[in-house]
């Protein structure tokens, strides 16, 4: 499942806190799925609290203290 893999790379660090989540367009072409499929995944690592989206600025990895 993407959003299992996107968090296995947040919680080994490979994705780095406070660093933008790649766009949902490039996350579906580098997963090769639908745009649908990355929106979904990238939804669930929100709810997860894994990352966190501004609005027009984008998805940020989550720091799990808060101190964002």
């Amino acid at each position: 499942m993407m959003a299992e893999h996107l968090a296995a790379r947040i919680e080994a660090g490979e994705l780095a806190l406070n660093t933008p989540l790649p766009s949902e367009r490039r996350l579906a072409h580098e997963y090769g799925v639908s745009l649908g499929t990355a929106r979904r995944a990238t939804r669930l690592l929100r709810y997860r609290g894994l990352v966190v989206t501004i609005r027009s600025k984008g998805t940020y990895i989550a720091d799990p203290r808060g101190l964002q």
